[in-house]
């Protein structure tokens, strides 16, 4: 008798025997959720081929570049992500530092189109090897601790790079050279009279839709739009640049069928390496970043672990059939959420598509004009672009603040790769300023308890709020370590100054770590202010943390003096109780 998940109509998860590293979106997939993965997949590939190809213009390769990113890397990763939604292929960050990495490699003027080629398929293959390290040594979760305000300086900087880099192509400039912000707006500032008519008309059309449908209509896909209108303008009219230069750039001529496998280049191996491990880093962030966005409440957690094996094997993967580093984007990924997506199923669908796009609609690709590629880049590039975030990080923390202005400056300025370098320098100083924080805080009480935030004025509260004349309450924040023991005491100390004080109570309810830092430290503060004749009590401690500290023999008998108290009130009637002290050891006065 066949069970309920057996049922073609049942809609309920079947039982799998795959091993559980396997194709985990698709772990107890159901039947109900097919057309709605199809559709998806569909929708998602009339988004994320076009601007895939148009991204490879970004990195200075040929569009069927981009075309191949949707296929292997999208096909691995559906079989070894944990995100279930998200479509992956590449990104404008991405690209852009591929076109940064491949610009620093020796002789890279001198080199052929075939050697560019190699060298960035290389690339790829070592992205991969990158983010597979970084899995085998468990970085994820240190990656993870780049701050909100690089990622912020990083995109505005890639924003703006990409956004001049297709000026030219918008405006029909061919002999607009193309070295970074600065260097690209002056040259197109310089070049206007060399502006194309036609050229500029289609852009601002294509732009005019694009904008137009992602505001009004953003369930139509405005990238195939463009596209397909943009082929069929030069099929059917005598548009395409002739013999004088006028008119609309085309692409460059698509090759019919699927990406061979290519050998690396192991001369490159060097210089290619500070941009591999910028690459990994930043592929794998935009995938975390987009997979926790996207992911619904229902489904699994998204392990660092496992985006990184994925994201490692798919660049992999790449890297032998041509693709650019992949990682999963915004854009296409929200589509396919909107679209009714449930597991990767969709992005199978998606590399299907894009498979039938090479062997099919190649010839069709050559009639692509360069400018609806440059505008599809343009509003692509518009989600990078968040001065609002500056303005977060101006009333919230000014340090925060010039991290990201500082990135996005140094990467306008000297290429993104510094700027991402930067970045993590700014990042690791920035936690390395958290760190050595102070610990102790004020502590009130509430009607809800006690608590570190003080009583506003107006707010109807009382005396109660605060502690009894000469005592002073503080709240423990969290553990200590080597970085912020000295500061955590200096502010106790510098708290119990005022005269009359005659006991310091420490809450540490936040208190969940056991470091020698920590103990060392409670053992010498208590010494310190028992010479000044102030009392240090330690309150809710949680118990876990306090059996912990119990393998001290000071804590040992700290505790058997009744200076360790369950709860603040116990430790404000245990002062009361002992009043003011002797200058005793604390450790030796009775109860």
């Amino acid at each position: 008798m066949a069970t309920s998940s057996d049922t073609a109509g049942s809609g309920t998860a079947r039982t799998s025997r795959r091993p559980a590293w396997l194709a985990p979106s698709l772990q107890g997939y159901r039947r109900s959720w097919i057309r709605g993965d199809v559709i998806a997949g569909l929708a998602a590939g009339t988004v994320v081929i076009p601007q895939a190809m148009a991204y490879s213009t970004i990195a200075g390769l040929p569009v069927q570049i981009g075309l191949y990113t949707c296929m292997v890397p999208a096909i691995l990763y559906a079989l070894l992500g944990g995100a279930r939604t998200i479509s992956v292929s590449t990104t404008s960050t991405i690209a852009v530092l591929v076109s940064t990495t491949l610009a620093e490699l020796p002789n890279a003027g001198q080199l052929s189109d075939h050697d560019l080629l190699r060298a960035a398929f290389t690339l790829t293959l070592m992205v991969g090897g990158c983010l597979l390290i970084m899995r085998l040594l468990r970085l994820g979760s240190l990656v993870e601790i780049i701050s909100p305000a690089t990622m912020t300086g990083i995109r505005i900087g890639v924003g703006l790079t990409v956004a001049a880099s297709q000026l030219p192509a918008l405006l029909g400039m061919s002999d607009v050279s193309e070295a970074g912000f600065f260097v690209t707006i002056g040259n197109v500032l310089g070049h206007l009279e060399d502006l194309d008519v036609i050229t500029t008309v289609v852009s601002v059309v294509a732009l005019a839709v694009l904008l137009g449908l992602r505001r009004l209509a953003p369930r139509i896909p405005g990238p195939l739009v463009v596209v397909v209108a943009g082929i069929a303008l030069v099929i059917m009219t005598p548009l395409e640049t002739t013999a004088g230069g006028a008119g609309l750039s085309l692409i460059d001529k698509v090759p019919t069928g699927l990406p061979v496998p290519t050998a690396p280049v192991p001369a490159d191996i060097v210089s290619l390496l500070p941009g591999a491990f910028a690459i990994a880093v930043m592929a794998f962030l935009e995938t975390v970043v987009v997979a926790r966005t996207n992911r619904r409440r229902d489904e699994p957690t998204i392990s660092v672990d496992q985006e990184l094996l994925a994201t490692g094997v798919a660049a992999l993967g790449g890297g032998l059939t041509q693709t650019l580093p992949p990682a999963g984007g915004f854009s296409q990924s929200a589509v396919n959420l909107r679209a009714g997506a449930r597991t990767q199923l969709a992005a199978l669908v998606t590399a299907a598509l894009a498979i039938l796009v090479a062997l099919l609609l190649a010839p069709l690709l050559d009639n692509l004009p360069r400018a609806i590629l440059a505008a599809m880049v343009m509003v692509a590039i518009l989600g990078l672009l968040k001065p609002a975030d500056f303005l977060l990080y101006a009333r919230i923390d000014r340090a925060e603040l010039w991290v990201a202005v500082v990135v996005a400056v140094i990467g306008l300025v000297g290429g993104m790769l510094i700027g991402v370098a930067v970045g993590v320098v700014l990042t690791l100083a920035l936690v390395v300023r958290n760190v050595n924080r102070a610990r102790a805080r004020p502590l009130y009480r509430s009607s809800e308890g006690w608590t570190t935030n003080p009583p506003s004025a107006g707010s109807g509260t009382d005396d109660d709020s605060f502690p009894p004349p000469g005592v002073v309450l503080l709240h423990l924040d969290g553990s200590l370590y080597a970085g912020n023991a000295n500061a955590t005491a200096d502010a106790v100390l510098s708290a119990a100054h005022p005269e009359g004080t005659y006991g310091v109570v420490l809450e540490g309810t936040a208190v969940r770590d056991v470091t020698v830092p920590l103990v060392q430290t409670l053992h010498d503060l208590a010494d310190k202010l028992i010479k000044d004749d102030v009392r240090l009590v330690l309150a809710a401690f949680p118990t876990a943390t306090a059996q912990r500290m119990a393998r001290s023999d000071w804590f040992v008998d700290y505790q058997r003096a009744g200076w360790v108290t369950a709860t603040v009130d116990k430790a404000l009637q245990r002062l009361r109780t002992a009043g003011p002290s002797t200058g005793d050891s604390i450790a030796d006065v009775d109860d």
